[in-house]
């Protein structure tokens, strides 16, 4: 059973599910060891098990001791076990961990690597260019993990959002490109990869004039047309773009009515045939070209399209962070940032995202009509899981 709790300053540092009694919300903060830990993602595994995965080290982003660790919430038990390590390699960063389960069975972790900051290097100075993308599987439910293998090798490979099949096998995975400049990141491209062969071979494909547009969502809506999500380096918009041919070609970028602050989002297809999406609910530039870098992420809000990304009427906080909001005070906010959403066969829609000024994870367990305002939040009503 989930332990039920009122004041939300009660809820402990302990992986325990506990419902919240306002929000009608099932919630836990994962345990966390680590001095800093960030970009969670979220899997069902076949059993119901549920996997969590982040990075996480002692200095923060960019350090050679930021590796991988997943927690595990067992099928029908209360709390998430202690985060266990992952990744291997003591000399690089490792980051922005995704799961994948492949159509074989086996579970793949795919994440950065990137060289270590140094001493010398200034500390708003990020070393991304170096990056490549590895990848760790699984053949045991992430309980062993077998030998590091590196996926894509191009410099500067970057990645966050999950491995995605379509309706006709193909694999596509949308990654991005940093290059060494002088723009903070706004030079970024995003890059589509693509597998016929179940993940054996990959090609790559550049969405046009994606410069500043990253963490790309891939949603299919009907037999090959992709709908494609995307983080803002202007901290304006999130942005999108769409195929029709399995990803083979893909439009112009154009803005969406949803805020981006230059942090992840996350973009699902629900059960239902709605697109659902989890972001951070504000903007500060209307220029795309123009990189920035707001310390404000939050709030968290989760939002629901019926017309595939053409508007999103049903729009709901998840995490209202401090409550500070205005143009001189909402910097006062601690950052709620980076959440990360799925779907599991029940129905119900899973949250997780950096929680506290990178404190630790929260999880979040809600569902479609929750969004919508469909349930009533009666005083007995008890959240079923």
């Amino acid at each position: 059973m989930a332990r039920e709790y009122i004041e939300l300053n009660r809820m402990e540092v302990d992986g325990y599910l506990y419902h919240n009694n306002r929000l009608d919300t099932v919630e836990s903060l994962l345990p966390n060891p680590y001095q800093t830990c960030h970009a969670a993602d979220l899997l069902e595994l076949p059993n119901k098990d549920l996997l969590c995965c982040w990075f996480a080290g002692s200095k923060g982003e960019g350090y050679a001791d930021v590796s991988i660790y997943l927690s595990r919430l067992p099928a029908g038990e209360s709390q998430w076990t202690q985060p266990i390590l992952i990744s291997d390699d003591a000399a690089r960063a490792e980051q922005n961990p995704s799961l994948f389960l492949h159509p074989n069975g086996e579970l793949w972790v795919m994440y950065t690597a990137m060289l270590s900051k140094t001493k010398e290097l200034p500390a708003h100075c990020n070393l991304q260019y170096t990056s490549e993308i590895r990848c760790r599987k699984s053949v045991d439910n992430g309980y062993t993990w077998g030998n590091t293998v590196t996926m894509f090798s191009d410099a500067g490979s970057f990645c966050r959002q999950k491995i995605q099949i379509l309706s006709n096998g193909r694999l596509v995975f949308g990654t991005w490109i940093c290059f060494d400049d002088d723009t903070k990141n706004g030079s970024d491209i995003t890059v589509i990869q693509i597998s016929d062969d179940q993940g054996k071979t990959w090609k790559s494909v550049e969405v046009p004039e994606s410069r500043s547009l990253v963490h790309c969502n891939i949603i299919e809506r009907e037999n090959g047309e992709l709908l494609a999500l995307f983080r803002s380096r202007g901290a304006d918009f999130i942005y999108k773009s769409t195929s029709n041919d399995y990803g083979e070609h893909w439009t112009i970028p154009v803005k969406t009515e949803l805020p981006n602050n230059n942090a992840s989002i996350s973009a699902i297809a629900l059960q239902s045939g709605a697109v659902a999406i989890v972001y951070n609910a504000c903007s500060f530039s209307e220029n795309r070209d123009v990189t920035k870098w707001p310390r404000q992420r939050s709030p968290i809000t989760v939002a629901i399209s019926d017309n595939n990304g053409e508007s999103w009427d049903y729009r709901r906080i998840i995490e209202s962070a401090e409550g500070f909001c205005g143009r001189l005070n909402s910097v006062n906010n601690q950052r709620y940032e980076y959440p990360v959403m799925m779907q599991s066969g029940d129905g119900k829609i899973h949250v997780a995202y950096t929680w506290g000024n990178r404190k630790c994870m929260k999880y979040i367990r809600i569902d479609e009509a929750w969004i919508r305002g469909e349930k009533a939040l009666d005083e007995g009503m008890k959240y079923q899981f």
